[in-house]
């Protein structure tokens, strides 16, 4: 080989753009003759020249070095140096070959270029020859790796748009609840950590509790070993391009409660007021802050460090106009990979994003929020609307009331007299019969017309402290007669300790008396009554059920209402009379259709209370 032509004049080989620091070029050969010259004339160029004068040789060195080029004799001892390329290829895609061989035969060259080759010299070559071809080859092996990396990076820019533009669309198309918030936040999370995405290894997230005033961490992703993380990405890239048909597969290990990541962000809860805090200071003074080898220019990272096992990651700020929203914190703790620049601001992308989002929703549950209300309040006017008809209607009720006593009660009660005493005076069987239903019938107007004075007056109390018990017992009283004549059992568990209440005792006795009322007249075959006391804080409540006919399901809210009765001879005012009473003395007065019977619940104040 002519070894006369070396030196830099020859060429402009530009060592540190073809070839990177750790890279070699791997010259196989089983002459040391060949050899020597060739690695002698590299080296007078810089370069570093390994040897191998077999196949075992070469693969140890391709497995130990991070080979760029391969000077391949088709002749080895040990293998057909024709049946290297294809391995080489399959193993080491970015590796360059040049094939040497002492046969000028262009059917050999083709077979080797078909084999995965990339050029084809023969022996014996001037040693300018070949450094040319290498030189051309590294050059075309460095244009390619750097084509493969800017498609890569139009890549990478393409997903992050493409995220961010499905993530605009997100946050305009639906009403983010804290369901939707954490499935979006998730996704601009895996984002930060996909392989075509910022390739972060680990992202989490804090954000500030207003209520509690503090940095709480929200949640994380990023696995905690390499083959987690392999799991993770290889999915992304696998499925492609489509974050929210996968989010779901990526929640699952993310809100994992024993996954490492969110063990950790769920350990972060920082003070507001820790002005002096990494964290912090970044949220509230809007600053990115780059922490290297433990250390960060004016701010002390150490209990973060501390808490991620991780001594380099960066600290985005998330905010509002109005308000610090809280932090997102990246590393790469797995791969080691630097932090640069670029990768900075592309995270501060992912960040502003995520504040629109954040506020975004905030808004919407603040609209909710005021909406909900909105319709409380709304729902209170319609309400108290009601409240005003029937007040009214029952005023105008008793102006009826009070008409039709002052016209009619003086001359029923005349008649009802007059028809008394015919019935002592006349001994004619014929006669009294016709008296007698004259008599029965005034009666029952008289009731009426003194149940409609009772429901006008129903709603003036005059309230004293008294025992309730006696009141209890003294309305049974006045039934005692109808008690007994239906056969009627009465059980009475009352509070061994008697209770006061602040009550108007005349028209809680009267309320009384109508509820027992009702009660027996259900059981006119007999049955059992039943009243039971009982302290329910704030109320003194006294049950009362009987095991007459129940009411029926749907007359259960007419029943308080006045004139409806089911009886054939009631005037429907009685219950209407127990409503307006228990609520004048702020109570609360229910009927219920119980499994076999009728349950009534009045309800009063206690002293302390009222």
């Amino acid at each position: 080989m002519d070894t006369a032509t070396s030196g830099f004049q020859h060429s402009h080989f530009d060592k540190q753009q073809l070839l990177l620091d750790n890279e070699v070029i791997v010259l196989v050969d089983d002459d040391a003759l060949i050899r020597e010259p060739i690695k002698i004339y590299f080296t007078e160029y810089g370069i570093r020249l390994l040897e191998a004068d077999s196949g075992a040789s070469f693969w140890h060195i391709m497995e130990h070095n991070n080979v760029a080029l391969v000077l391949l004799d088709i002749g080895l001892p040990d293998i057909d140096g024709k049946t290297l390329p294809p391995l080489i290829k399959k193993q080491y895609p970015d590796a360059a070959i040049l094939m040497l061989s002492g046969v000028s035969d262009i059917n050999t060259a083709m077979e080797c270029i078909r084999a995965g080759a990339d050029d084809y010299l023969t022996k014996p070559s001037p040693l300018a020859d070949i450094y040319l071809a290498v030189k051309k080859l590294l050059e075309k092996r460095r244009l390619l790796i750097q084509n493969r990396q800017y498609q890569e990076e139009l890549e990478y820019a393409n997903f992050r748009l493409q995220l961010m533009h499905e993530l605009s669309l997100k946050m305009n198309s639906v009403y983010l609840d804290t369901v939707k918030l954490d499935e979006i936040l998730m996704a601009i999370l895996v984002g930060i950590t996909a392989h075509e995405g910022l390739r972060f290894n680990r992202a989490f997230l804090a954000m500030i509790d207003i209520d509690d005033d503090v940095l709480r961490g929200r949640m994380a992703i990023g696995p905690g070993c390499r083959e987690e993380a392999s799991k993770i990405w290889q999915d992304l890239n696998q499925k492609g391009f489509n974050f929210f048909d996968i989010i779901q597969e990526v929640k699952t290990c993310a809100h994992n409660q024993t996954s490492e990541v969110n063990h950790l962000i769920q350990q972060l809860r920082i003070p507001l007021n820790a002005v002096d805090h990494i964290l912090i200071r970044c949220a509230i003074e809007r600053q990115t802050i780059k922490v290297t080898n433990g250390m960060a220019q004016g701010f002390d990272p150490t209990d973060v460090v501390n808490l991620l096992g991780a001594r380099d990651f960066v600290v985005v700020p998330l905010y509002s106009p109005r308000r610090p929203l809280g932090v997102i914190i990246a590393d790469n703790l797995i791969t080691g990979r630097p932090i640069t620049n670029s990768y900075i601001s592309a995270l501060e992308l992912f960040s502003s994003q995520a504040s629109l989002i954040i506020e975004h929703s905030r808004l919407y549950m603040k609209m909710e929020e005021t909406i909900a209300k909105l319709e409380a309040v709304n729902y209170e006017l319609d309400k108290n609307k009601d409240m005003l008809v029937e007040a009214e209607r029952y005023s105008a009720l008793g102006h009826m009331a009070a008409q039709m006593a002052h016209n009619i009660r003086n001359p029923i009660t005349a008649i009802g007299g007059v028809a008394r005493i015919l019935s002592r005076k006349t001994s004619h069987d014929n006669i009294t019969k016709y008296i007698d239903v004259m008599v029965k019938e005034t009666e029952r107007i008289e009731s009426t017309l003194k149940n409609l004075f009772e429901f006008v007056e129903s709603e003036t109390v005059e309230l004293k402290m008294a025992q309730i018990h006696p009141l209890v017992r003294e309305a049974l009283n006045l039934l005692q007669p109808e008690i007994d004549r239906h056969n009627i059992k009465v059980i009475i568990d009352c509070l061994k300790r008697d209770t006061v209440l602040k009550v108007d005792s005349v028209k809680i006795k009267k309320a009384l008396v109508h509820i027992f009322k009702n009660a027996v007249d259900a059981m006119a075959d007999g049955g059992t009554l039943t009243i039971k006391t009982s302290i329910d804080a704030p109320w003194f409540k006294l049950l009362i059920t009987d095991t007459g006919n129940r009411i029926e399901a749907a007359l259960v809210d007419k029943a308080k209402e006045p004139f409806f009765t089911t009886k054939a001879y009631g005037t429907g005012m009685g219950l209407s009379i127990v409503e307006q009473i228990i609520k004048a003395h702020g109570g609360i007065f229910t009927i219920a259709r119980g499994d076999i019977n009728t349950e009534v619940t009045v309800k009063l104040p206690l002293p302390s209370q009222k």
